[in-house]
Parts: C-alpha cells; sequence; structure tokens
C-alpha cells in the first residue's frame, strides 16, 4: 500500500505476542502510526518473558507459517540461519506415531528449528525496524476507552510501571494478549455479550531441558527426534537442535502426566518413552539447564463469530480467540494467517469491519482446530463431543499413520496437511485412501 493508501492515523496492537508483531507488521501498511503495548520487556529480549510462559519449551512453526514470514518478512529463513538456527526438511525428521517411525519423505517443507525466544526476536527486529511502529514496553493494559454509547473503541487505558496512567487513542485497536485475554470482560462491562466458548480439557504438561551433545554424529544427522504422545503410548516428547549449538528436549505428558523436574525422575521418564532413541541421545550428554515444567489445561476457542453485536474497531487476534494444544505448534502459523487475512481486510481501503473480521478468522481456524481438538477427542478419557466425522477421521488417521510408516508418499501428504499447506481433503483421495489401507495392512 502506497501512502494514499493510508486508512487511519493510529493503530493500537495491545500485547507485543507473535500474533500482534504480526498484526503490527501488516498495520504499518495501512496506517501512519502502529502502537504495540506489552507489560514485559521487549526490546533485544532473547530469552524467555514473563507473559510467555511457554516460552522456555519447544516451538514448533509450521510450513504454512514459515512462507508467511518470509513472505511478510524478505529473507526471514536466511537471517535465521545465520543467526545459527537450524534447519531441515519437515519430513525428514525422526517422527514416531504409535511408537511406530514414519518412513522419511522429501516434503519441500522447511522447519526452523529454533526457541520461541529467538524466533520472536526476530520478528520483533524487523517488525520495529518499520518507521512508523513503536513498542510501548513494561506497561499494563487497563482497559478500553469508547465512545459514550460503547459502540465503537477509541482507544486504551495503560499504566506504565513508574505510576503514569495515559489513554491511547486509536483508529483501531487490536487485541492479541494471548489466552488470558480481557477482552470477554471488557465486553461484559460495556454491555455486550460474552463470546461462548468450546474447551477441550487435555491437561497436558511440557517438561524441558537443555543439552550440549558430546558429538553431533550421536544423531546421525538428523534435525530432530519426536515421539509423539497417543492414546496407546500417551507419554511423548520432542528433541530438536538449535541455535547455538544445543538441543532442546520436552517431554509431554496427558491427562495429569507429568515428567518430574528432578534429574534422575526426568531421566527416568525419558526412559519409559515408547521408543530409546532420546534416551540413547542424552544419556551421556551434557546438561545445560535444571528441568522446568509448564501445564497447559485446555484448548480454548472463543467463538466471537457468533455474537450479533461486537464494538466497531475492536478485533481479537491469536490465542485471544482461539488457544491450540501447543503439542500441534499451530498457534504462531495461525496468527500468521490471521495477519495476511487482516491485509486483506487493509487493502479494501477501510478500517475493517469487527463482525465480518471475525467470520473471516473463524474460517481460517477451523482447520487447525478441527486438527488438533480431534486429536486429542482421540483420547477415550478426553472429555467432549465425538460426532461421526470425529470418530471416522480419528480411525482413519491411526490407520494413515500406520501406513505412514510404510510408504514416504503418505509421510509427505500427512506433515503437508499437518503443516497447513495443504488442505485436509489430499489425505481423502482415491489414491491416498488406496495407499493407506495397503500401508495399514502391511504394518499391521
Amino acid at each position: 500500500m502506497g501512502k494514499s493508501d493510508v486508512v487511519g492515523e493510529r493503530a493500537l496492537v495491545l500485547g507485543g505476542s507473535v500474533a500482534g508483531l504480526l498484526a503490527a507488521r501488516v498495520l504499518a501498511d495501512a496506517y501512519d502510526e502502529v502502537l504495540v503495548v506489552d507489560r514485559d520487556e521487549l526490546t533485544g529480549v532473547r530469552t524467555a518473558r514473563r507473559g510467555v510462559p511457554q516460552g522456555r519449551h519447544v516451538h514448533g512453526l509450521l510450513a504454512r507459517g514459515q512462507r508467511i514470514l518470509e513472505e511478510l518478512f524478505p529473507g526471514f529463513t536466511e537471517q535465521a540461519v545465520a543467526d545459527g538456527v537450524p534447519t531441515g526438511d519437515l519430513g525428514g525428521l525422526r517422527w514416531y506415531f504409535n511408537g511406530r517411525r514414519l518412513r522419511p519423505a522429501d516434503t519441500g517443507l522447511v522447519c526452523v528449528s529454533a526457541t520461541r525466544p529467538v524466533l520472536e526476536n526476530h520478528i520483533r527486529t524487523r517488525t520495529a525496524a518499520l518507521p512508523n511502529v513503536r513498542l510501548l514496553e513494561a506497561c499494563d493494559i487497563l482497559g478500553l476507552v469508547t465512545t459514550p454509547d460503547h459502540g465503537r473503541v477509541t482507544g486504551a487505558r495503560v499504566q506504565s510501571r513508574d505510576g503514569g496512567e495515559q489513554v491511547l487513542e486509536a483508529d483501531l485497536v487490536i487485541d492479541a494478549t494471548g489466552r488470558g485475554s480481557r477482552t470477554p470482560a471488557w465486553l461484559a462491562e460495556l454491555g455486550y455479550e460474552r463470546p461462548a466458548e468450546d474447551r477441550v480439557k487435555i491437561d497436558l504438561s511440557y517438561t524441558t531441558r537443555l543439552y550440549r551433545l558430546r558429538s553431533d554424529e550421536i544423531l546421525n544427522g538428523d534435525l530432530s527426534i519426536n515421539p509423539v504422545s497417543s492414546p496407546s503410548h500417551p507419554r511423548g516428547a520432542f528433541f530438536s537442535r538449535i541455535e547455538g549449538n544445543r538441543c532442546i528436549l520436552s517431554l509431554t505428558g496427558v491427562l495429569g502426566d507429568s515428567a518430574p523436574t528432578d534429574p534422575d525422575g526426568f531421566l527416568e521418564f525419558v526412559r519409559s518413552l515408547p521408543v530409546p532413541d532420546i534416551y540413547d541421545v542424552i544419556q551421556d550428554a551434557e546438561p545445560l539447564s535444571d528441568p522446568v515444567s509448564f501445564r497447559y489445561p485446555a484448548s480454548v476457542r472463543r467463538r466471537y463469530e457468533r455474537l450479533t453485536r461486537f464494538p466497531d474497531r475492536l478485533l481479537v487476534t491469536g490465542d485471544a480467540a482461539c488457544s491450540f494444544n501447543p503439542v500441534y505448534g499451530q498457534g504462531m502459523t495461525v496468527a500468521a494467517l490471521e495477519a495476511v487475512t487482516l491485509r486483506s481486510h487493509l487493502r479494501q481501503g477501510a478500517a475493517p469491519e469487527p463482525r465480518r473480521w471475525l467470520r473471516d478468522i473463524a474460517a481460517v481456524i477451523d482447520v487447525p482446530w478441527e486438527i488438533s481438538a480431534g486429536g486429542d477427542l482421540s483420547f477415550p478419557q478426553v472429555a467432549g463431543q465425538r460426532n461421526a466425522k470425529v470418530r471416522v477421521m480419528n480411525a482413519y488417521m491411526r490407520r494413515l499413520q500406520a501406513a505412514a510408516s510404510q510408504d514416504g508418499a503418505v509421510t509427505r501428504t500427512f506433515m503437508r496437511v499437518a503443516g497447513l499447506v495443504d488442505p485436509p481433503t489430499k489425505l481423502l483421495t482415491p489414491g491416498m485412501v488406496t495407499r493407506v489401507l495397503r500401508g495399514s495392512r502391511q504394518a499391521a
């Protein structure tokens, strides 16, 4: 967009999360000024922030997200590699489902194996370098400011750590404050309905430790080893090479199970995994940190698109709209897809109409929500509605994962769908169904 395409004077982004930063990047093409407010210190931070407690643990940037970041920030992947971030083909990682290794395949999809703080810092640095973007750090967000009839949001009240309170006026306000978003409460205070919520309680735990390997040869050139949690093998793990010649190991437990944080208990949990690969790699590795845990009780989708009334000039994005089970690695990529959606709205030359925006991002969320929520419902102990589609797809996915242990073409299609590059219908073509039925029989 050129200067003649400017939509407004100031856009205000509440939250310096990945979702907030990507929204700011797109808004910078349409507003004279973009102001990003966050309660944490942001500039130069390459370690986990208080506002992102999951930042200490393994993060996945899905292939679709990597492609969008490359589009929004040309040279992004090359810059990450120059910063020491390892990359590889997503289908070439050491994936295990139900205790079986998937046959490797060339997918053409890039896996960027970086920690969350490093990825976030790259995004933040590129966004903050834009001349009309400004970060307001260490600042608490107190609430929205509206017109007297509450029909339009005109800004937000914030308070800096030195105690000074101010009103930041804006032509557009975007809530990117994450799963702890207060927009439902703010709507109620303004006389609107709260959104209904869909919840899938998985009671997930991550327990993570950093290592340095005695020799890279022990990985045989592999970037990652991932025995994924499943009903038949509930304990899982993600082990990856990361920047700084280090490795990160996140152990996953579901339904209340959790790896201990004492070193001996942590190692015993590793030994209990369905495959010995990770234990064989780390038993002689050098620990660089103590184990730390993070609990994720439930996936939450706020159904804003079903509301019949919503204040003008207020949008919601990222985890504030939908928070996914992190083992599927969808959060950053969905935030990137929503940023692209925001760009398409802004290119129409006016501030996005909130209810249309909420319907459009609901369409963005639908597929990843079906993948993650549907996958969690494959655990019999997880409460939730299992309609015919969920039951049939979960049964089919068990066969597909078994077939992928025999057939690299199945692995390739599976990874491209899981990476949100190809639609789920690619798993159901006649040719793929034939491969799945044949491969699952061979694996039996």
